[in-house]
C-alpha cells in the first residue's frame, strides 16, 4: 500500500521510482548520489544493495522525518557544502528529458515548471510575472501572467546552496521544524530573483505521486508516455 510503502520503493512496468531515478541520472553522467531517507529507511538500504551491492549511493538517515522536510534537508547540510547540486524529490514518476533539460539550462539556478496543471491546494506553484519568478509556493496572493506547477526539481549553483544552507539553519535554530524544506527555497528565490530562472517542461509526461489514485494514474497516463 501507497500509506506504508517509502514511495520511491512504488514499482511501475517492473522498476521503482529509486531504479528509474538511478538509471537515469547516471545515464545523464551524474555519479555522485545520496539519498535522504526517512520512512523505513532499512527498506531502501535494502533495495539499494539490490540494485547496485549498495554501493554507488550515499544514504543518510532523518530519525525525525516526522517533523518537517526542512529537518531532512538540513542533514544533508554536508552534502550541500561543495560543489553545484541537483536536489529532487523522490516520489516523481517522470521522462529523463526534464533531467537533460534541467541539465542543460543555461540558468545555474533553476526551477522546472509545468503549465498544465490542476489549480487546488496540493501543487506546489510558481508564479511568472515579466518572465520572472516572483513566486513559490502552494497558496499564492501575487499577480502574475501565469502559474505553473513546481516539478519538485531544482538545479543550483555552489552559492545559491549556501544561502539555502543559511536559511535552513535559521529555522532550524528556532525551532520551526515542521517546516516543509520548499519555505527555506522560497525565501532564497524571494531574495534574489534574479539570480533564479525556470524550464518550462509543459508537454513532458511527470507525475508526483502522494495518493493512491495517483498511482492508477501514473500507470495509465504517465506510463505509456515516457520516452525510452
Amino acid at each position: 500500500m501507497i500509506c506504508d510503502t517509502p514511495k520511491c520503493l512504488l514499482a511501475f512496468d517492473g522498476k521503482t521510482l529509486l531504479q528509474r531515478h538511478l538509471e537515469i541520472l547516471r545515464s545523464c553522467g551524474i555519479d555522485n548520489l545520496t539519498l535522504g531517507v526517512g520512512h523505513r529507511a532499512a527498506d531502501i538500504a535494502h533495495a539499494l544493495a539490490e540494485l547496485d551491492g549498495g554501493q554507488s549511493v550515499r544514504l543518510i538517515e532523518n530519525p525525525d522525518y516526522t517533523q518537517g522536510s526542512i529537518v531532512t534537508l538540513w542533514r544533508l547540510r554536508e552534502c550541500l557544502a561543495g560543489d553545484d547540486v541537483l536536489l529532487m524529490d523522490a516520489d516523481v514518476l517522470y521522462d529523463y528529458r526534464m533531467i537533460e533539460r534541467l541539465l542543460r539550462s543555461p540558468y545555474p539556478n533553476c526551477f522546472m515548471l509545468d503549465r498544465d496543471m490542476a489549480l487546488g491546494e496540493e501543487p506546489v506553484k510558481l508564479c511568472v510575472r515579466d518572465g520572472r519568478l516572483v513566486e513559490f509556493r502552494k497558496q499564492i496572493e501575487v499577480a502574475c501572467d501565469y502559474v505553473g506547477e513546481s516539478v519538485g526539481f531544482f538545479r543550483l549553483s555552489n552559492v545559491m546552496c549556501q544561502k539555502l544552507l543559511a536559511t535552513t539553519a535559521r529555522c532550524i535554530d528556532a525551532g520551526a521544524l515542521d517546516t516543509a524544506y520548499e519555505e527555506a527555497l522560497r525565501d532564497v528565490l524571494l531574495a534574489e530573483p534574479d539570480q533564479f530562472g525556470f524550464e518550462d517542461i509543459t508537454g513532458l509526461p511527470w507525475l508526483e505521486i502522494d495518493f493512491p489514485e495517483d498511482v492508477e494514474r501514473a500507470l495509465i497516463e504517465i506510463l505509456p508516455r515516457l520516452a525510452k
